[in-house]
This record gives C-alpha cells, sequence and structure tokens, in this order.
C-alpha cells in the first residue's frame, strides 16, 4: 500500500474515532441535563414508581386482609401506623438477640432487640412530611436520622435506609415531591420505645 493512502486511511480512522467521541460526550451530557431538568410532572412520576418498587407500602401503609392475604390499604396508604391501633401484649422472652422479632398484624409496627418501631407517616400531612424540606429528607435517608433532623436518634429497624442512602440525589428527589404530593392523611404515629421500656 503507497504511503499516500496509508495516511489517508489512518487519517480518516482518527477523524471516525474523533467523531464518534464527541457525540458520545454529546449524549452523555445532554442525558445528564435532562435528568437535571426534569419537569415536576416527570418528578413526581418517577418518585411514584421508585415508592412503588421499592416498596414504602410495605411498612408505611396499613393492611386490609383479604381471601389471598394482606394488602395495602389505599385509602390509607402511606399514613404509617395508625394512632388509633394499639398492639398486643409482647412477649419478652422471645425477643433476646438471635431470637425472634414480630410484626403487627397491618405490618406497621415492629418489635425487637431494638424495642418498638412503628411506620412513620410519609403522606403530606404536617403530621407526616407535610413540613419536611428536602434536606430533612435526604438526611433522613443518607443517615438514618429520625425526622432528618441533626442530633437525633437513629431511625430504627426494619427501615432499610442503608440501602437507601444510595439512591442517586435526583431519584431522592423525585420520591421526595411524589410524596409531597399524596392524600394528607393526619396521624400521628406513636413514639419508638427502646427496650427497657417495652
Amino acid at each position: 500500500m503507497k504511503p499516500t493512502l496509508q495516511l489517508f486511511l489512518i487519517a480518516c480512522l482518527l477523524f471516525s474515532i474523533s467523531s464518534c467521541k464527541e457525540k458520545e460526550d454529546e449524549y452523555a451530557e445532554k442525558s445528564e441535563n435532562e435528568e437535571q431538568g426534569m419537569t415536576q410532572e416527570a418528578l413526581v412520576q418517577r418518585g411514584e414508581y421508585l415508592v412503588n418498587i421499592i416498596g414504602c407500602d410495605h411498612c408505611h401503609t396499613p393492611k386490609k386482609f383479604t381471601e389471598n392475604g394482606p394488602i395495602p390499604d389505599m385509602d390509607r396508604r402511606l399514613m404509617g401506623f395508625p394512632s388509633t391501633d394499639s398492639i398486643a401484649e409482647i412477649n419478652k422472652d422471645v425477643l433476646a438477640q438471635g431470637k425472634w422479632m414480630m410484626f403487627n398484624n397491618e405490618l406497621t409496627a415492629f418489635v425487637g432487640p431494638w424495642g418498638v418501631s412503628f411506620g412513620a407517616n410519609l403522606t403530606s400531612d404536617d403530621t407526616g412530611i407535610g413540613t419536611w424540606t428536602f434536606e430533612q429528607f435526604e438526611k433522613a435517608m443518607r443517615e438514618g436520622k429520625y425526622k432528618g433532623m441533626d442530633n437525633s436518634r437513629p431511625i430504627m429497624p426494619p427501615m432499610p435506609w442503608e440501602s437507601f442512602r444510595m439512591l442517586e440525589e435526583n431519584d431522592l428527589k423525585s420520591i421526595y415531591e411524589f410524596l409531597k404530593t399524596t392524600k394528607p392523611i393526619e396521624n400521628v404515629v406513636p413514639a419508638y420505645i427502646p427496650p427497657p421500656a417495652m
């Protein structure tokens, strides 16, 4: 092959690689901008999708019983443990480390070696997260801080905040924006009960 033809082919190859790289960079930049510039409607839709697949209803929505077992009561969606409910007497003998933990019949109260914890109200009501800022929500999800406040107690099991802290910021923002659009349900969830007080 003649040297001029070889140089021409090398130049064409370098031009092609350069063009591909530019297109790749342009695509990545465009995707990032589209994510950061999501409309409010798109954020809320993505948040609803994430809340559904992450399973927030498992612990934060009271259940109703059907022939197929317990299902989330969507009329009380994300209201947490109902303040009008009570929990049965706790057999402390089965709760020691390495033994058992228990759930109430609506899967919104949890008893274990850590004490008694309750599914929080995640609705847009002031007794839920209605007054929360995104910064509070992010601190709760990333640092496991109760109500997203500095110097507050840890969020108790079974809330898997250790996994949720790895969510991308845009996903956290989407979940927050969706929760802010939920039907407000006034429901003051009982305070966490530490082990000696059970």
